[in-house]
């Protein structure tokens, strides 16, 4: 496990990141990170991460299930299609 690094909770509840954990993820001013509650505490990752994490895990469900990324994108292609078209009753016009 790694040694711990311990930084003080300033009045609007902000904290620093140590510099060596910052340097390590590539952390620089402006960056987003999100804050993930476990039963251990706090995970603090960079947003990326957290972000291409869903993504591989979409992508591992959809390969699961046999669905490519082109079907899925074209499958919502067409459910935007009938809702628009239920929406607007664009058949009707069709007549």
């Amino acid at each position: 496990m790694a040694a711990s690094k311990l930084s003080v909770v300033q009045e609007k509840g902000q904290v620093t990141i140590p510099v060596e954990i910052r340097r390590k993820l590539g952390l620089k001013k402006g960056d987003l990170v999100a804050f993930v509650e476990t039963e251990q505490g706090v995970l603090i990752s960079p947003q990326e991460v957290v972000a291409m994490k869903a993504l591989d895990e979409l992508g591992e469900m959809l390969k699961e299930k046999g669905i490519s990324l082109e079907e899925l994108i074209e499958s919502g292609r067409e459910i935007r299609g009938e809702i628009l078209r239920e929406k607007y009753d664009l058949d009707a016009q069709d007549d």
